[in-house]
């Protein structure tokens, strides 16, 4: 039966809490997001600086995806026998440890290092935010949530890219690391004080046993499906971002100064476009506002990954629109995959699926910098080639989107837990 909403819905006004509970969230991904996307710009600084080709610098951004991947299974079995609050608050202070680290790495094997600290930390907390959020939050609703904590990712770039990339050309590459950790204290702090505890679902039957918790959420056949698509769904990012400002300066032939502008000019625009993608989402469905994200996303990456020489107003075009084409596919894939757990199972959905995203993302990242080939004079050679295969797994992910929008009715989900 085909449950796509065929007239908009009316929208569910936010509380004054759901408001700040969103914000803090968006805050918090900010922060997450900018420490894992700080990697991409500074890779045309980094390589030469440490000395390091294209395939070790795949590996660098791997490190992250792969611990944050076993970080989320070991998790998982434990994700929902604790207040929720409790959980965001361990891993985000483990991950400014890794952040830290970050800024004090000063070889290769102590940057891995750092990233596999950082990794083992960050890569949960996006999914300890989105029990929360889908506990607090009807699946009528969670659209324009997930809207709004996706501009977390576009203030990374209008904010904190190009900031970053300014105290990189100041200092050195270390200080953007230093920075996060300055807006990491806070946020970690207003979660403390300010953020009440997520705890309802303590008073639901619980599994005794971590590990049989974990194993019978892998097992869960309705499950299955939603784990393929959430593997699916990072694989372009994680291929073409890494290697985006080596493609930018060395292939498309701009200057590294001009970078801080294509992220700034990128992230405002990107700034409306989450919003306004999550009000889509919600009011004309879920899986339509996939499709033209996944029409979009397709026609731009074939675009992007073989362009030449092209002037810097092009090359922003390019991206603002590349850009809202992953918008429209992420915020609707996410909306819709959160109405697949009960309250008791949230936590490990999450985790796992989480997991299941890093360790994709990782071999991505890693496949991706195998495939790359860097000429002497610095020209990144078979850049197209990703752009095809980001296109191929696109495709196989709106089939799956389709069966699955299939199994989720987008009605108000009765295992919702209420709000606060």
């Amino acid at each position: 039966m085909n449950h796509a909403i065929t007239n908009p819905a009316p929208l569910t006004a936010f509380s004054g809490y759901q408001k700040f509970v969103v914000a803090v969230l968006a805050f918090l991904q900010f922060t997450i997001i900018l420490d894992f996307m700080i990697i991409s710009p500074l890779g045309a600084m980094m390589m030469p600086t440490l000395n390091i080709t294209p395939h070790q610098f795949g590996w660098a951004v791997s490190a992250y995806a792969f611990s944050a991947g076993v970080s989320g299974f070991l998790a998982a079995g434990f994700a929902d026998r604790f207040d929720r609050k409790r959980l965001l608050l361990f891993f985000y202070c483990g991950f400014m440890l890794g952040t830290l680290l970050c800024a004090l790495a000063n070889s290769y094997p102590l940057l891995l290092l750092a990233r596999i600290v950082t990794g083992l930390f960050g890569g949960v907390i996006g999914s300890v935010a989105l029990a929360i959020a889908t506990d607090l939050f009807p699946l009528e609703m969670r659209g324009r949530v997930m809207g709004i904590i996706s501009t977390s990712f576009a203030a990374s770039q209008v904010l904190g890219l190009p900031a970053g990339l300014f105290f990189a050309n100041r200092w050195d590459w270390h200080a953007p690391f230093f920075a996060i950790l300055a807006v990491a204290v806070p946020a970690g702090l207003i979660i403390l004080l300010r953020l009440k505890p997520v705890a309802d679902h303590l008073a639901l039957k619980q599994e005794r046993s971590p590990l049989m918790h974990l194993v019978h959420t892998i097992a869960e056949p309705r499950f299955s499906l939603a784990f393929i698509l959430v593997t699916l769904l990072p694989t372009g990012g994680y291929m073409l971002m890494p290697f985006g400002t080596a493609f930018i300066v060395n292939n498309v032939g701009l200057s590294f100064d001009v970078l801080p502008v294509i992220y700034l000019v990128t992230g405002l625009c990107a700034v409306f476009v989450g919003p306004l993608v999550g009000r889509a989402s919600d009011r004309f469905g879920k899986f339509p506002t996939f499709c033209f994200g996944t029409a979009l996303s397709v026609i731009m990456v074939i675009i992007w990954t073989n362009i030449g020489h092209l002037p810097l107003a092009w090359v922003i075009v390019i991206n603002v629109i590349l850009f809202a084409g992953i918008f429209s596919r992420m915020i609707p894939a996410q909306a819709l995959v959160s109405a697949i757990p009960g309250p008791t199972q949230r936590g490990a959905f999450n985790a796992v699926s989480a997991s299941l995203q890093q360790l994709a993302g990782g071999i991505s990242a890693g496949a991706a910098g195998l495939i790359i080939v860097q000429q002497p004079a610095g020209r990144l050679e078979h850049f197209d080639w990703l752009g095809y295969i980001v296109v191929a797994v696109s495709l196989v992910s709106l089939v799956l989107m389709n069966l699955l929008h299939k199994q989720v009715p987008e009605t108000k989900d009765p295992r919702h837990l209420g709000t606060r």
